[in-house]
């Protein structure tokens, strides 16, 4: 029975270990980690694929014919008739100012919506003068719509260079030839008189009682304005609060009939010195009846 016992032990000491060895261990280890796996189920077919485009297109013929493939099919999408414009359609716009647009948009008719930047087509309208904002879209059925606000003229500006219309913020809407063209809109002149339109309206409006004997508003210097009436009256007004001044003048006017006397000009131009001009006849009676008086007032 010993013996016997003694020879099974030999026998099981003789068998293989079926565990695996420390460096097998390790590497089953290493493969099951999320990583690995990850790579090797991802990774690996992706390169494969890379390396197999990357031989593909090695070849130039290979390179042109994919590329001619890709803008057939891109092609035959674009010009689909659900995708293509047919017209412009312009609304808010005058007739000068649509043929302005239809110019600097000089589009081919009928073309893709994927060929339109309506962001810069919409740029190069508003950068006509006459455009105050603009809106570009399509529409269904093919249509470019393009909505316009013009701008209004408020001014007109002599200058050097001409007459020219203005809006309510100085900007340029067009070149007049001939000022009876706009015989309702007040003139304003001067270097510099474009950059402050909107303080030449505020002053306009405070001059509104002064009804037709209104002429305009000169710049002066690019410093201040001067208020041209008829007979050829002005008020120099200052550089700071013109607008007051001009209201205080209006003022004493209307209570002492200041501007319907022989005043060549009224000066402003020291708030508190106001200082009142003659005109050169009213100053020949003041001295003719100075002299009839002997001397005395």
């Amino acid at each position: 029975m010993r013996s016997l016992i003694r020879r099974k032990s030999k026998e099981h000491s003789g068998a293989s270990d079926p565990a695996p060895s420390r460096l097998k261990y390790r590497l089953q280890r290493w493969m099951l980690t999320p990583g690995i796996r990850f790579g090797l189920r991802v990774g690996v077919p992706i390169c494969l694929l890379a390396a197999a485009g990357t031989a593909f297109l090695a070849d130039e013929g290979r390179r042109d014919a994919l590329q001619g493939t890709i803008n057939s099919i891109r092609a035959s999408i674009e010009e689909r008739p659900e995708f293509m414009v047919n017209v412009m359609a312009i609304d808010g716009a005058g007739t000068s100012v649509s043929e302005d647009i239809r110019e600097v948009v000089p589009l081919d008719f009928p073309i893709s919506s994927f060929d339109l930047d309506l962001a810069q087509i919409r740029d190069v309208i508003e950068g006509l003068d006459p455009v105050r904002t603009a809106s570009v879209r399509i529409r269904p059925g093919g249509i470019l719509q393009v909505n316009v606000e013009e701008r209004k003229p408020a001014l007109i500006w002599r200058s050097r260079d001409g007459l020219a219309l203005l809006d309510e913020t100085g900007a340029h809407v067009a070149e007049l030839g001939q000022r009876r063209l706009h015989p309702d809109l007040p003139l304003i002149a001067g270097r510099g008189a474009n950059r402050e339109a909107e303080e030449a309206m505020r002053l306009l409006a405070a001059a509104s009682p002064l009804g037709d004997r209104l002429r305009g508003l000169v710049r002066v210097g690019e410093r201040r304005w001067d208020v041209v009436l008829d007979r050829g009256q002005r008020i120099m007004l200052p550089e700071d609060n013109p607008v007051q001044a001009l209201e205080r003048v209006i003022v004493v006017s209307e209570v002492k009939d200041l501007l319907e006397r022989d005043v060549a000009a009224v000066d402003m131009r020291i708030a508190a010195r106001p200082t009142v001009r003659m005109t050169e006849n009213a100053v020949e009676n003041w001295w003719r009846i100075r002299e009839m008086n002997g001397g005395g007032l």
